[in-house]
């Protein structure tokens, strides 16, 4: 029964880890892809223009 007792911890990982894969696979794409990258895009246009407005203007 040594043998059961050193799989299940491996086994119950590679399910919960299978399940992760599964569900980052299935959130990609979808309805809700272009509002993601519209905020996405948006944050980086506003990092963006920060650092342009921070740097010096004789630089």
């Amino acid at each position: 029964m040594d043998y059961v007792a050193a799989l299940v911890p491996p086994v119950v990982m590679a399910i919960a880890f299978t399940a992760l894969v599964v569900t980052i696979v299935k959130s990609q794409g979808g309805a809700n892809k272009a509002k993601e990258d519209a905020i996405v895009d948006a944050a980086l246009a506003r990092v963006d223009a920060a650092q342009q407005s921070s740097k010096p203007a004789g630089a």
